[in-house]
């Protein structure tokens, strides 16, 4: 492949992956052509896109970007994937799909999140954490919990003490 034909290449690649700043380096070789197709569907259905590229023009097409950091020192071959909610709902969806019996030769291999390269091993980790929804759900519930606890305690005992009124009321009838 001459330089040009190269550049042109990495000029697609840089273009395509504009604004992506996070991202896992998966393994695909030795998925079946169907079980691709599947494997893509599912993927494009959650909004994650995925990319098998040559990893010279990897890094070319990355060089000076957040994501030059996932090829660094990279040998063999690896698709990039991309997308999702967050990078933790990418992580879990990745994680989820490396863990399933239907695409056993597809594995997350590495990752870039806030510029710094991640392991296979801290994938797993990271696989575990609350994803965006998770958090804003905990996240309100403890900001309403308080709230949600004294008027359970305020109510108590206003209920109790209508309760004797109404009470008393129906005696003196």
């Amino acid at each position: 492949m001459s330089k040009y034909v190269k550049n042109l290449i990495a000029d697609d690649l840089r273009k395509r992956l504009e604004g992506v700043d996070e991202a896992l380096l998966v393994n695909v070789i030795g998925v079946d052509a169907n079980k691709t197709v599947l494997l893509r569907r599912q993927l494009r259905e959650k909004n994650i896109s995925l990319l098998v590229v040559k990893n010279s023009l990897a890094v070319r097409a990355t060089e000076g970007t957040p994501l030059a950091a996932a090829f660094e020192g990279l040998n063999g071959t690896a698709a990039l994937c991309w997308g999702g909610e967050d990078f933790i709902t990418l992580v879990k969806e990745i994680v989820g799909l490396d863990k399933d019996d239907e695409f056993e030769a597809f594995q997350a291999r590495s990752g870039i999140m806030e510029g710094e390269a991640v392991s296979r091993e801290r994938l797993q980790e990271i696989s575990k954490w609350p994803n965006r929804q998770e958090q804003l759900s905990i996240l309100s519930g403890q900001i309403l919990g308080p709230g949600a606890n004294l008027s359970a305690q305020l109510r108590g005992p206003a209920g109790q003490l209508a309760s004797q009124v109404k009470q008393k009321g129906e005696e003196g009838n």
